[in-house]
This record gives structure tokens, sequence and C-alpha cells, in this order.
């Protein structure tokens, strides 16, 4: 049993490993110039400032915010990165990109990887904060083809901290240890359903090699040399890439297919769904005296819907023009022909805001991660129209499960689309699947941005967490694929076999007496 002077110094020993974690100085790395990768990043380090750390975030982007605590948020900001990208976004037509192959998504991934890094680490006010002397306690990284940038934790002497705008996946699996078998992880690339056909299994099996014999091989060193031009006294990014302390991933059971996670990843999905806002009071209006209904289309932030072909457009308003709903429609331009006034057009609208209001049946959405996560909150049923990265993925999930249909955008006229914005909407087990979903992803034992707070935390108060390292991060690849046990158990019998026949007498020959 305790003594009193026991407990007191138990307590004080508490407060003072509290008092280091609390107040700590965290640099968070985001260079992806899309707003949709942005909410979710801002929205971790805002909580963290709100907690009461000094919170530095790089990015693109820049938008005022005070801090709710006695914490600090600073910005530093990459200027003209989203705006060159906006402007290149312009002239790509995603619609005439989106059958690309796999060995080409490889090949346009490094371009884009090596593009975006290298315009991060040699921007001006990157640079200046490089040779500031500043030191942090954590740094935070944005997991998306930027490997370099994981080295900035060695240089400012941090733990480094990933943020996976997604689930586990062959691009941060193999830097933790956590298993990725291409029996049952499919690649991003193919969008393979989690349970694989045969010749599913063989094309995700042959692409997974690729995709590991071009980080590797390629994109690894490439990134290794810009990290030594514009960092000096770099770490190598061998060594750099298996130092991550903690892993946070936006994605959940109700949200993703089940997988693996070693321990020192964390689920954080939903984390950035925050409590419904006022609407403007048209908008508000117009939904509020929507009595059948509202249907929301919105293919995203990256997606220009004036790229959308002739036929594919014409199709989509027929069809919407013609529900008995009342229609939000996110197009970037107003359609040459005047609306109906079941149609509201704008450029943006606030969609959290939008799907938390009771009248809204459906979702018509591009399938992208933030967005499927906010409606599966909201208990909304979809129709998916993928295009490009894991949208299709999250499309299958979304109809495996029962809250909605995938409809490829290839396909889309009155008949097709007509015909499944009918179904959705006239079968109620759509609804029913989507508010099942909504109620796992909102039992959690603890809210995703507080559990997100606490393992950043946890990392600062536990100098790294090295306990929560698995063992096979210390094995060489040959080691861990258990080949140094298998090729002598194969190759014995052969070397016995070849051996005993040296030594028996061949067919017909005498055996030597003396």
């Amino acid at each position: 049993m305790l003594s009193g002077n026991s407990r007191a110094l138990q307590c004080w020993t508490l407060l003072l490993i509290l008092s280091g974690a609390l107040g700590a100085k965290i640099l968070g790395i985001f260079p992806t110039p899309g707003r949709s990768h942005y909410i979710l990043e801002s929205t971790l380090m805002r909580a963290l400032s709100d907690a009461g750390h000094q919170v530095t975030i790089v990015s693109p982007f820049h938008e005022p915010y005070q801090s709710a605590g006695n914490g600090s948020y600073r910005q530093i900001v990459l200027t003209g990165v989203a705006e060159a990208q906006k402007e290149r976004r312009r002239g790509i037509n995603l619609f005439e990109r989106a059958s690309m192959n796999p060995l080409s998504a490889i090949y346009v991934m490094n371009k884009i990887g090596l593009k975006q890094t290298e315009s991060t680490l040699q921007h001006a006010a990157f640079q200046a904060l490089i040779h500031s002397g500043e030191r942090f306690d954590a740094v935070v990284v944005g997991q998306f083809m930027n490997d370099a940038l994981k080295g900035m934790a060695h240089h400012f002497g941090g733990h480094l901290i990933l943020f996976s705008s997604v689930g586990t996946s062959t691009w941060v699996n193999h830097l933790v240890g956590n298993p990725s078998m291409p029996s049952y992880t499919p690649e991003m690339i193919l969008s393979y359903p989690a349970r694989m056909t045969y010749w599913q299994r063989a094309t995700n099996a042959l692409v997974n090699a690729l995709y590991n014999a071009n980080q590797h091989l390629v994109f690894y060193p490439r990134q290794n040399a810009l990290l030594r031009q514009y960092v000096p006294n770099a770490v190598d990014l061998s060594d750099a890439l298996f130092n991550v302390s903690l892993v946070l991933m936006n994605t959940h059971e109700s949200i993703a297919f089940p997988t693996s996670a070693v321990p020192c990843m964390k689920h954080i999905g939903g984390f950035h769904v925050k409590a419904p806002a006022p609407l403007p009071n048209e908008l508000q209006a117009f939904l509020d005296q929507a009595a059948e209904g509202v249907v929301y289309f919105s293919l995203g932030s990256n997606v220009n819907t004036s790229h959308l072909p002739a036929p594919m457009r014409q199709a989509i308003l027929e069809v919407l023009a013609q529900r008995p709903q009342r229609i939000l429609l996110k197009f970037d331009e107003p359609p040459a022909t005047p609306l109906p006034a079941n149609v509201m057009q704008r450029a943006w609208f606030p969609q959290q805001d939008v799907l938390a209001h009771p009248n809204v049946r459906l979702f018509i959405t591009h399938g992208g991660f933030a967005s499927t996560i906010e409606t599966v909150h909201y208990g909304v049923p979809i129709i998916a129209i993928p295009i490009f990265g894991d949208q299709r993925m999250n499309a299958i999930y979304a109809e495996t499960k029962g809250f909605g249909r995938i409809l490829p955008w290839q396909s889309i006229n009155v008949a097709s689309f007509g015909r499944m914005v009918a179904e959705v909407l006239g079968n109620p087990r759509y609804r029913e699947a989507a508010r099942r979903k909504s109620q796992l992803l909102r039992d959690r034992e603890v809210a995703p941005l507080a559990t997100a707070v606490y393992w950043i935390e946890y990392v600062l108060r536990h100098n790294g967490a090295p306990h929560l390292r698995v063992a096979s991060l210390e094995l060489a690849w040959y080691q861990y694929y258990l080949l140094d046990v298998y090729l002598p158990i194969v190759l014995l019998p052969v070397v016995v076999w070849q051996v005993l026949r040296r030594l028996m007498p061949r067919r017909g020959q005498k055996i030597k007496t003396s």
C-alpha cells in the first residue's frame, strides 16, 4: 500500500510527464495543393493548437485561425503552389485520362511526387525554415509521394509522425512493417474488391512487385537526391523512412474493408466531420421547403465539370430537372440553358452542412474518401461516379455494403442515369444501409479527433514510443519473407539426392571387391 508521500510523488511525476507533452512544438508539413487534403490536415493541426501546443503548419493554403486554447498556430504558406496547380488543372481533362494503365500510373505518380517534393523543398519560405535553426518535438508529414520530407524530422530533431488521408496502402505499410500481402490487399491503382478473383490476385501481385521495385530502385533514390540537394547535412533517406513513430490513418471499419494494422497505426476516420453550421438563408430555405427531399450532386474539388462530355452533361441535367426532388447542382459554370425552379446551381456548397440536413435523400458523388466519410456520417446513400485515384475502390465498398451504387462515367446517358437515380431513391434499403453504417462510424469509444491528439501526445510523452515498433522492421527483405528458411528446406532434398546418386553404383555396374 502506498504512503501519502509516495502518492504525492506519483502525482507530481504524472504532472511533469503531462507538462512535457503539453506545449510541445509541433511542425506539420502538408504540401499537397488539394483543398480536400488541406481540410483534413488543418483540422488535425488546429486541434493540436487548441490542446495547448505550439503548432507550425506548412501548406499551400492560408486561413485565419485563432487557437481556442493556450497554444499557438503559425502558418508558413507555400505561395504560388496552389495557384499553379489550379492553373494546370484547367488544362487537364480527367475524363480523357481515366483509363490509364498501371505502368503509366506509376510513371505519372513518380513525376507528380518528385515535382511536388522539389517545389516544397526549394520554396523560399520553406528554405527559410530549414535554415532557421528551429527545433521541433514532432514533425507530422502528409503521406503522399513526398518521401524526402520524412527526412525533415531528423533535421528538426523531432519524432516522425505520418498522416495518411486514406487507410493502409503499399505506400505506407512497409514503412512500419504492416502486413501487405497482395493476396488480400488490393493496390489502389487497380481498385479491386477485397475478395479478388484468381486473375485479379495474379494482376495485383504483379503490380505490387512492379510498384515495390519502382519505389526502391527509382523513386526513393531520386527523393534521396532531392533531400541532399536542398537540406544541409541531410540524413540518408533509408534511415529516415523506417523511423516512423506513429501513423494516423483517415479510415475506419465502417467506411473501408477491414485490414491489419500494427500498433503504431491508429484509425481516426471521421475526425474532420464537424457539428453542422448554419446555412446561408437562401440555401436553408431551399432545403427546408423540399417536401419530396433533396438530391445533392458534386464531383468534388478536383474535377472540372465543364470537361464532362457534352452528352453526359446534358443527360445529367435532363434527368435531375425532371425529378420531383429539389436538386443542388455543384457545377463550375452555369449550364447554357435556363434551369428549372427545382434546381439550384453553385460552384461550391458547404458539403458537410448540406449532408447534415434531414431532407437530403441522395448524394451523387465522385467517391472521394472525405466525401464518402461525410455521407456515411450523416447516413445519406450515394451514387458513385468514380473518375480517378482511390474513388473506384471507395465506390466498390459502398456498393458491396449496400449504401450505394456505382455508375461508370463512360456509361452515363439518360436511361442509365435516370434508372439508377430512381432505384436508389425508390428503394429504402439503400438509406437503411447508410444509416447502419452511420451508427457504426459514430459508435466510438473516443472521438476520432481526440484519439489523434492523444496518440501524438503519447509519442511525445514516451520519447517516440519505440515499443510500438514491430520486429519485422529489423529484418532484411529475404528474412521477412522467410527465404533463408524455405530455400534450404527446398534445396536440401536436391543436394542429398545428388550426393546419393554419386555414391550409389549405376545400373549394371559391378561393385569392386578386394
